[in-house]
């Protein structure tokens, strides 16, 4: 059976990814001098305008309109004539303390409340998802690992001078398809880039092509048949906060499996790790590689769900859909018997009160293969092999 599935990712400028970086930025700078803090930073931008707004409890101090300031310029916007100038933009801030009333959930687990011992709780309910498959090298879907390759790829030769016309807002699209449950080529790829005036359409598409492609998505995947979209529209000059407005949290599916797998809906960026919106769909994702990994299953889907102020999920299952080389029951016993999933343990684990985390805020937070995450380390593969040989 011949089916088709797409995913987009957009480029470090794009006005939502411009907010989620200064979220994340804010996050590292209070944890460098204060590990234990609570933040919940969100950030909006529209035309010369930022606004940071949130919550937080910090012993430390941060200059945060330095820091808005630093992260906009650094991604490219630097000049009024791009539309938006990090050094002369309004930064408003409106931070203030976290609620105390979730404060003592999240300090004091309800599983340990009343005794001398402590335990995080969940910063909140939710829903979390963790994902991996044998498609791709990053352990990804195809679909938005080639995406992500392809904005990366434009950032590259947009800051090395190699195509100077381009201007720092951008997306790509890849249509993949799939035979049999498996990928075996490339349909469509969509790429819409900011621009200066005087580029022309022809040029633009032929660099794409030539220098954005063609070096990044293997040759075998393209044929005479795939389709290229490059500006559709036939003119990207207005981009970034100008072109439209920007809000942490907006790009979610970019974040994660492209919509190949499920997601809980929380975002995560500017969210400290207690929050179990990131720490737990970050462990989700490392169970999950390591179980793809370890050779037990060729798809794997790790969901987990949490109440507020409890540290224990309140549910823990396994899903390979029929690739695992047991049944599900027992690689979920195996999974859950190995990768402890109270917030406490997660942070420990994966080592998550550093500053790591404005580096996740563009091209996705899995399937990194540019940066160093814990997340995606395979690390527990041995662990799982025994398990699994021992189960049998």
């Amino acid at each position: 059976m011949r089916t088709l599935f797409t995913s987009e990712s957009v480029t470090e400028g794009h006005p939502d990814k411009i907010c989620d970086q200064i979220s994340d930025a804010i996050l590292d700078e209070i944890l460098r001098q204060d590990k234990n803090a609570h933040v919940a930073c969100e950030t909006c931008a529209t035309t010369g305008l930022v606004l940071v707004m949130g919550e937080l409890t910090t012993t430390g101090y941060v200059n945060i309109q330095d820091v808005v300031r630093d992260v906009v310029m650094d991604i490219g916007y630097d000049r009024a004539k791009k539309g938006f100038d990090g050094a002369s933009c309004a930064v408003l801030v409106a931070l203030h303390d976290q609620s105390p009333d979730i404060a003592q959930g999240v300090n004091d687990a309800i599983e340990k409340r009343g005794s001398d011992d402590k335990e995080t709780g969940a910063g909140d309910q939710g829903m979390m998802f963790g994902f991996a498959c044998d498609e791709t090298p990053e352990m990804m879907p195809m679909p938005i690992a080639l995406a992500h390759r392809l904005t990366r790829q434009l950032a590259k030769v947009r800051k090395s001078g190699e195509c100077p016309y381009l201007r720092p807002d951008g997306k790509a699209q890849v249509t993949v398809i799939y035979e049999d449950g498996r990928p075996v080529g490339i349909d469509t790829i969509v790429i819409s880039t900011q621009h200066e005036e005087h580029a022309t359409q022809d040029q633009i598409r032929q660099d794409m092509i030539e220098k954005v492609v063609k070096p990044v998505i293997p040759a075998e995947l393209l044929s005479d048949e795939t389709r290229y979209f490059v500006n559709p529209t036939g003119r990207f000059v207005i981009g970034g906060p100008a072109g439209d407005s920007g809000l942490t949290g907006r790009k979610i599916i970019v974040d994660t499996y492209g919509g190949y797998a499920p997601h809980g809906g929380g975002a995560f960026s500017g969210k400290d790790p207690t929050k179990v919106d990131r720490s737990a769909a970050y462990a989700a994702r490392h169970a999950a590689k390591n179980v793809v990994a370890a050779g037990l299953a060729k798809k794997c889907q790790v969901a987990l769900a949490y109440a507020i102020g409890v540290a224990h999920p309140v549910s823990f299952t396994v899903d390979t859909f029929g690739t695992g080389v047991m049944d599900d029951e027992k690689l979920s016993a195996i999974v859950r018997d190995t990768f402890d999933m109270r917030p406490d343990a997660i942070i420990e684990r994966l080592d998550l009160r550093r500053p790591i985390y404005r580096q996740t805020a563009a091209y996705g937070h899995f399937g990194r293969t540019d940066v160093d995450l814990p997340w995606e380390h395979t690390d527990y593969v041995d662990v799982l092999k025994k398990k699994a040989e021992a189960m049998k």
